[in-house]
């Protein structure tokens, strides 16, 4: 599926080629894949009738292909689902080197209402909800013209799927897989059996950095880079203005007393608490006892950080520290890598070992 960041820069396109009435463009989905691929289940696509991509899907054999049938689907107008396995694209299946199987769904653009949901899946991020987006896209293996239902803590946003029933069915069915992975269903409905792609859409991560350390600094644009959201935070006003940021960092000046009351967390949201004042560090981190955050780190040595464990506001707190993974880090951009990658794995999951040790998914 997209990242919160392609799935903005997907949503911007999609909103530019609305507003101009645009009618050559394609959006390619991924609706079923199995075995190895390079991407999973909700990953888009838009593809302009010039060649021309937004959030490229592999960059390689497969993408290229798949552009070519998009430019097909935009002459047409009529939607169409492409398989890759060893029945039908067997030879750009070979070319992948990755042994896996893909059924990708590429629908025009630009045709009235196509992408109303669009700006109803905005207004949910805009709003840092949690969204589940379902795509019925074949009926009686049939492949119809995309319709969706959109929904944020079972308020639906968008619905134009036509058929209540079916709508309570996909929303029960969202239920029922929690695994937080995209998947397509095959749900009875008064048309037929519906193949239905239900996704679970999060906002843009966001990532809060205490103190303007030159660590710090390094941090907040490897962030940026991923499309997170970024603070700086510090209680030095001065200092804080000081500091070289991305252009999109807020700064956001707080002391332990107020940073609850001037920076709302949620659970997509990570705090590294990085002043290099140990006092000031305890103090923030028994500040955040509670919030609702995915990660919350401290940068220090082992005897550093032995000391805030032993310090009794700090007992029980969930931490990471010293924060980030084991790679040798020293420079501050070093230092940046390592917590940028340890938040990751946390907030996907995973361990953060080798993956030549993972014999999981790697996706």
């Amino acid at each position: 599926m997209n990242s919160a960041h392609e799935l903005v820069t997907l949503i911007d396109a999609l909103r530019t080629l609305h507003s101009a009435g645009h009618s050559h463009a394609a959006l390619a989905t991924l609706t079923r894949t199995r075995g190895s691929t390079f991407r999973r289940p909700g990953t888009r696509m838009l593809v302009f009738g010039d060649d021309h991509v937004v959030c490229e899907l592999s960059g390689g054999c497969p993408q290229r292909d798949i552009v070519l049938r998009a430019q097909e689907v935009i002459a047409s107008g009529e939607p169409r689902l492409v398989n890759y396995n060893a029945e039908s694209g067997l030879d750009v299946l070979m070319e992948m080197g990755c042994g896996g199987e893909l059924e990708v769904l590429i629908e025009p653009i630009g045709l009235p209402h196509a992408s109303d949901f669009v700006d109803a899946l905005a207004r949910c991020l805009e709003h840092r909800h949690r969204a589940h987006l379902a795509t019925l896209f074949a009926v009686n293996d049939k492949v119809v013209m995309p319709r969706r239902l959109l929904w944020c803590d079972a308020v639906i946003r968008h619905d134009d799927l036509g058929d209540a029933a079916l709508s309570e069915a996909v929303m029960a069915a969202a239920n029922l897989n929690d695994s937080g992975r995209a998947t397509t269903l095959r749900i009875p409905s008064p048309a037929g059996t519906a193949d239905v792609l239900i996704e679970l859409i999060a906002p843009t991560h966001a990532l809060v950095v205490i103190g303007s350390s030159a660590a710090a600094q390094a941090l907040l644009p490897l962030a940026d880079a991923l499309g997170w959201r970024t603070v700086l935070v510090d209680q030095d006003s001065q200092r804080l203005q000081a500091a070289d940021l991305p252009t999109a960092a807020l700064k956001v000046c707080a002391s332990p007393v107020t940073i609850r009351q001037l920076l709302p967390l949620d659970a997509h949201s990570s705090v590294v608490v990085m002043t290099h004042n140990l006092e000031q560090d305890i103090a923030y981190l028994a500040a955040l006892r509670g919030a609702p955050v995915a990660y919350l780190g401290a940068l220090g040595s082992r005897e550093r950080v032995g000391r805030m464990r032993h310090e009794p506001a700090l007992e029980g707190l969930r931490l990471h520290a010293p924060a980030g993974l084991d790679i040798g880090s020293e420079t501050p951009e070093e230092i940046a890598l390592a917590v940028t990658a340890e938040i990751m794995a946390v907030i996907n999951g995973r361990d953060g070992g080798p993956l030549r040790d993972n014999q999981g998914a790697i996706h």
